[in-house]
């Protein structure tokens, strides 16, 4: 899938396979060769399952773990060759991440949690400080600048997770179930943070879910079933949400 609006593919999966337990009696594959492109801009919704192998896919994706077989390419860069510090470097810099469980770091305030990818980056304090200020600002959490993730109710985790996963100007925003902890409102407010970025910063958005009525707002629609890919088609209501794809 991509037209000429998207010409230029960000990430390429040529017959990915993903095993484990390799030469042992219980040996398990789960991902079966997927073949995959996602260009620049899209906002993308791989859904599935549980069990589908959208978990593992996701973390193949997000350079969180490496294919058994197949080439995966990720803005050019073979990820098969990588070394651990490439994979760590790439992570930090390429790919914004965003979980259901927000993974916020609980003895520190929202302001710290959103410099942490920064401080990995090597940059200086002054500029890190100003940089996370600006990002909570935009998330609507700046006035929660100072709060620790458990005086904070879940969508403003959240919210903090997302200017987290934008610290280091990511190309890709890479969002696991970023909804399935939060009720329908402030998963509403999220997502409508996520078309935004596409639409006005130009992010790619990756979206792992398997609510059917979130994948439909994306403009484009993955479908994952027992580790092989079985559809990919536009969403239905991506073009009276966010213009057309």
């Amino acid at each position: 899938m991509g037209d000429s609006k998207y010409n230029k593919p960000l990430i390429e999966m040529k017959d990915i396979i993903k095993k484990y337990y390799i030469g042992q009696p219980n040996e398990l594959e789960i991902l079966h060769g997927i073949n995959l492109k996602i260009y620049e801009g899209e906002f993308v919704a791989i859904v599935g399952e549980s069990g589908s192998g959208k978990s593992t896919l996701m973390n193949i994706i997000g350079v969180l773990d490496k294919a058994t077989e197949g080439e995966y390419y990720l803005d050019g860069i073979n990820i098969k060759n990588a070394t651990e510090k490439e994979m760590n470097s790439i992570r930090n810099e390429k790919i914004g991440f965003v979980f259901q469980n927000f993974n916020l770091i609980g003895r520190t305030s929202a302001l710290k949690n959103v410099e942490l990818p920064m401080l990995y980056a090597g940059i200086g304090g002054k500029t890190r400080t100003e940089r996370a200020m600006k990002l909570l600002e935009k998330v609507g959490m700046a006035d929660r600048y100072n709060h620790k993730p458990n005086e904070l109710s879940g969508g403003q985790k959240q919210r903090v997770a997302i200017a987290r996963s934008l610290a280091n100007n990511p190309s890709i925003i890479l969002a696991d179930e970023p909804t399935g902890a939060l009720d329908s409102e402030t998963s509403r407010m999220v997502m409508d943070i996520f078309h935004e970025l596409n639409k006005k910063q130009k992010k790619t958005i990756i979206l792992i879910t398997h609510s059917k009525e979130l994948a439909e707002e994306c403009p484009r629609i993955i479908t994952i079933k027992d580790g092989q890919v079985i559809g990919d088609r536009k969403g239905g209501k991506a073009s009276g949400i966010i213009g057309e794809y």
